[in-house]
């Protein structure tokens, strides 16, 4: 059984003429019948009744053209939603990201999209990012933008913002003064650390060897929160750069070098890899792909 076939019962059906239909299709008569034949040989039932002068399903055509036409409307939905792909997606874009990248990394690009694509609704998932990877892994959202490299089997990852990880000091600090600060000086510091996620690891990660001396006095899991606690002098504290430029600008902290070490920040966007994304999910991750060079600090 193939469309054609199909289309040509429906026709007989509608015309009860194998004559008439023949005229419709474009066929012979006997090439139309040869497929009415081959349908009634598949399934196994007279599908017509035939007389001289007329031509009716019989109660098993009666039930294959409720089918048939089921099929081709099904069909030329298809057609369509293939052929819209070409066209502005619209619908909603679901996509997942921590606090900080709301904030500081996607307004840019969120701006611009909704410029391209105004009809595309935007369904915000705001979590840690291990939660947002989950949830992509799951399926139950399209896409997310998380610390890269996520190294996960079943997503797909591409690197599109760059910032460097700086040192944020309030006024009140000993090293406001200062330009650069060793490790030996942070780890003299009260620290006000990320409770949880990259950030806090890459600062475990680099004050090892000083663990023992290390003064934590707060952990929050805000970037807000600890730029906060920072500038009115609780601690200092890691940040990617352009999350404070804001508060550097207004005088209320200060971003200094790490002496001896060059720390970068990269985010990606990923999305499963075994999954069509929908149209607005792909115009974005492809924006993000071709522009995401654009926002790095």
């Amino acid at each position: 059984m193939d469309f054609d076939q199909l289309n040509t019962f429906l026709e007989v059906a509608r015309l009860g003429s194998f004559s008439r239909a023949a005229d419709k299709v474009f066929r012979s008569q006997p090439a139309v019948s040869a497929q009415i034949r081959q349908l009634e040989e598949e399934y196994g039932q007279r599908l017509f009744d035939r007389t001289r002068k007329s031509v009716r399903l019989t109660p098993a055509g009666e039930v294959l053209r409720e089918y048939a036409e089921q099929f081709v409307k099904l069909r030329e939905k298809s057609r369509l939603a293939v052929s819209d792909l070409k066209k502005t997606p619209t619908g909603t874009l679901s996509i997942g990201a921590n606090e900080a990248t709301f904030l500081y990394v996607l307004p840019k690009i969120f701006e611009k999209f909704h410029k391209k694509y105004p009809e595309v609704k935007i369904s915000v998932y705001r979590n840690f990012s291990y939660k947002v990877v989950n949830k992509v892994e799951d399926g139950a959202i399209d896409v997310g933008v998380v610390t890269y490299p996520v190294n996960s089997p079943s997503l797909t990852e591409s690197p599109i913002y760059k910032d460097k990880v700086l040192l944020m000091v309030g006024k009140s600090c000993p090293l406001f003064k200062k330009k650069t600060a060793t490790l030996a000086e942070i780890a003299e510091q009260p620290l006000v650390l990320p409770r949880t996620g990259s950030m806090r690891r890459l600062m475990e990660k680099r004050l090892t060897p000083l663990k023992s001396d290390l003064n934590i006095t707060m952990e929050l899991t805000s970037v807000v929160m600890i730029k906060r606690f920072v500038a009115a002098g609780f601690g200092v504290s890691f940040i990617s750069s352009s999350y404070a430029r804001d508060n550097v600008r207004r005088g209320e902290v200060k971003l200094l070098e790490i002496a001896g070490v060059d720390l970068w920040r990269t985010m990606g966007v990923i999305h499963r890899k075994n999954r069509t994304l929908p149209r607005a999910a792909a115009a974005f991750v492809e924006m993000l792909e071709n522009d995401g060079h654009h926002l790095r600090s």
